[in-house]
């Protein structure tokens, strides 16, 4: 039998209320020339066999593993089993539109060996944009572009950017073999972006496809702002940068990254989850001497340049002040 084009990996994970809605959008896809790999992420309840019943036709491949390995070491896993040249990831709570993977594929046609961001809706509200791509500040900091703006501000045309939210992305299998897929360290949370980064890096440009369109429930099995999210997210957040900013670039930068993360150190006194904050930044620090093994190994097998990677960062100085009151902001919208 041929290989598919595309082999979609979803991770299944206290997620059995969007399943079969995320399996309907694939069913309605106009490009057919995919596999499903659906990995049963350590959840205290299985998927139902008989919703993945009714969508035999799209060729379900079943993983499990007994415990939950997180959004990196899941997808690894699930990555082993893919056939497809390229590997597209999707959240169960991600539901595409029905040409999203024809789009895919014609851009991957026009723009070989390139990474794809997709444009992602909010799924309670499609007159909202869930996120366009990762924004990667120079500080170090990171948030989805226009993330709860309205839809109308999305761009019109796909663009280059630095990273592709991993909620319903595609990246060539080769390419994410060579950097060796997910970093397992990172377990969750910002390790699509530590990926995006290290493909950037190797040479993979990614590239934003506004008609590639998805609509995503967000935080689904998590939860928004949660102790889980804050941890991972603040740890990540120093991970990522000690082992991707490229060049002069990281020592010239490395003030300006602790500038935040102690701005961050003082919010954490009033946050909510102020504890789980405290604690991902001293689980950083300790993790450190590892982290700069693995820098030493990224940037040995560099081909893009500190000039070529510091244009493709944001450097408004006033973005990560936007980003810090973003909880704010968020709170406000749902309240209206």
């Amino acid at each position: 039998m041929s290989k598919p084009y595309f082999s979609i990996l979803i991770l299944f994970w206290q997620s059995e209320q969007y399943l079969l809605q995320c399996l309907q959008s694939l069913q309605a896809q106009t490009f057919k020339d995919f596999e499903v790999i659906l990995l049963d992420n350590g959840s205290d309840k299985p998927p139902d066999q008989a919703v993945l019943d009714r969508y035999h036709d799209l060729a379900i491949q079943m993983m499990r593993s007994e415990t939950n390995l997180g959004f990196a070491g899941g997808n690894n896993l699930a990555a082993s089993r893919a056939q497809g040249s390229y590997l597209v990831l999707l959240n169960a709570d991600a539901f595409p539109q029905p040409d999203w993977l024809a789009t895919l594929h014609q851009a991957a046609q026009s723009y070989p060996g390139s990474c794809f961001a997709s444009r992602l809706l909010r799924a309670d509200n499609p007159d909202l944009l869930d996120g366009e791509w990762n924004v990667y500040h120079a500080s170090g900091l990171a948030w989805r572009k226009n993330h709860n703006q309205p839809a109308v501000k999305s761009a019109r045309f796909p663009r280059r950017v630095m990273s592709a939210c991993a909620a319903a992305s595609a990246y060539p299998r080769a390419a994410f073999a060579q950097v060796g897929g997910f970093d397992e360290d990172f377990f969750a949370y910002m390790e699509d972006l530590d990926l995006d980064l290290r493909l950037q890096l190797a040479g993979y440009p990614f590239l934003y496809l506004p008609d590639a369109v998805v609509r995503h429930v967000g935080s689904g099995s998590t939860g928004y702002r949660s102790d889980f999210s804050t941890y991972y997210g603040q740890r990540n957040l120093v991970w990522t940068f000690v082992k991707n900013m490229p060049g002069f670039l990281f020592f010239l930068l490395l003030p300006v990254h602790l500038f935040y993360n102690l701005l961050y150190l003082g919010a954490g006194l009033v946050m909510p989850a102020g504890s789980a904050l405290y604690k991902g930044k001293r689980d950083a620090l300790r993790g450190l001497p590892d982290v700069i093994k693995k820098r030493k190994a990224v940037q040995a097998e560099r081909k893009l340049s500190s000039l070529q990677f510091a244009k493709l960062l944001d450097w408004n100085p006033l973005s990560p002040f936007v980003k810090i009151l973003a909880p704010r902001r968020l709170k406000r919208v749902n309240h209206d």
